[in-house]
């Protein structure tokens, strides 16, 4: 798809139930109305794939058990109707071997999922994962942020998808911000 963007973007997304997933491409959406060549991508898919170069990566994952998925809580979601191919890799295990060598960039956004009745968490899937790509060498743009899904299956929450895109032409902007402050 040529979109003649000068710009591109990478959504690496972790999903369960697909509501993670519909977030991502709505955050690709918002990137590709900013100028971006935007592409969302589950993490399953880009486990294994070489360099990637991109001007902004945006991660996003589910929250379990207040923190990114590990083995088990993935194998729970599979008991609760979540395909077992989505179960093979997180977002904290492809973490491992992220770095902006990588993808070309150190600039990060990061987004994640909960259940909406506990909103306000000092602790969940975003904030871990800012915290283990820093480690990495990545540099947020902005602080993680968070959509909401009515129950742990879904749906999201009414008004999500619409915040999840405009966030992201927000966070297309803030990164056509920080290239022009970059030094040339």
């Amino acid at each position: 798809m040529n979109t003649g963007a000068d710009r591109s973007a990478l959504v690496v997304y972790e999903s369960m139930f697909d509501n993670t997933a519909r977030v991502a491409e709505a955050i690709a959406r918002g990137l590709e109305r900013a100028g971006f060549e935007a592409h969302a991508v589950p993490v399953t898919s880009l486990a294994a794939t070489g360099p990637i170069n991109v001007d902004l990566l945006v991660a996003g994952a589910p929250t379990h058990a207040f923190t990114l998925s590990r083995a088990q809580s993935r194998q729970d979601a599979v008991h609760q109707g979540a395909p077992a191919s989505r179960a093979t890799i997180g977002l904290r295990d492809w973490i491992v071997s992220a770095t902006p060598e990588r993808f070309g960039t150190d600039r990060l956004v990061i987004f994640d999922t909960r259940v909406a009745r506990v909103r306000r968490l000092p602790l969940a899937a975003g904030v871990t994962a800012a915290r283990l790509l820093r480690r990495h060498g990545f540099r947020m743009l902005r602080k993680p942020v968070a959509f909401l899904v009515d129950r742990t299956r879904g749906p999201l929450a009414e008004g999500e998808l619409a915040r999840a895109e405009r966030w992201g032409q927000m966070m297309g902007a803030a990164c056509r911000d920080d290239l022009a402050a970059a030094p040339a």
